[in-house]
């Protein structure tokens, strides 16, 4: 299972690739599906200061959107919270799983690098392993 840790980790991959590479190749490399920055359920998405997505490793449709008003499933403004920060910190929101298809807390870290903001986040698979759980104990009754 991953850790906040390997958020951070990929986070810093991914500004140094920024840095190293620019922000044209590096944003159409963060939005490659097959590439370095997605694997499993993990990926980069890049947003701009004002909240637009610049670049997401599993859903390029989003990719040009104005995410600056979404709320997650219990209404919190995250992309608005993380956009409004100012250098680094972390943000945790109810975000679709893509690999088990199931809405899970997810905490994101996120990193100011000039204009853009680089995130890479974890979901919480306890809280499913909790969620089953309480299912199983409701069903048993």
């Amino acid at each position: 299972m991953r850790t906040k840790n390997d958020a951070k980790r990929w986070v810093e991959k991914a500004k140094q690739f920024y840095k190293s590479s620019g922000k044209r190749i590096a944003l159409a490399e963060f939005t490659n599906p097959d590439g370095p920055f997605v694997e499993d359920e993990m990926y980069v998405f890049v947003l701009g200061c004002k909240g637009t997505m610049l670049a997401h490793g599993v859903n390029e449709k989003y990719v040009g959107e104005e995410f600056i008003d979404l709320k997650d499933s219990e209404g919190n403004f995250f992309i608005k919270e993380t956009a409004n920060a100012s250098g680094s910190g972390w943000v945790t929101y109810k975000w679709f799983n893509p690999i088990v298809k199931k809405w899970l807390p997810k905490t994101v870290y996120f990193e100011k690098v000039d204009e853009l903001v680089i995130c890479s986040g974890v979901y919480n698979h306890l809280a499913l392993a909790s969620e089953e759980g309480q299912h199983v104990a409701a069903g048993s009754k």
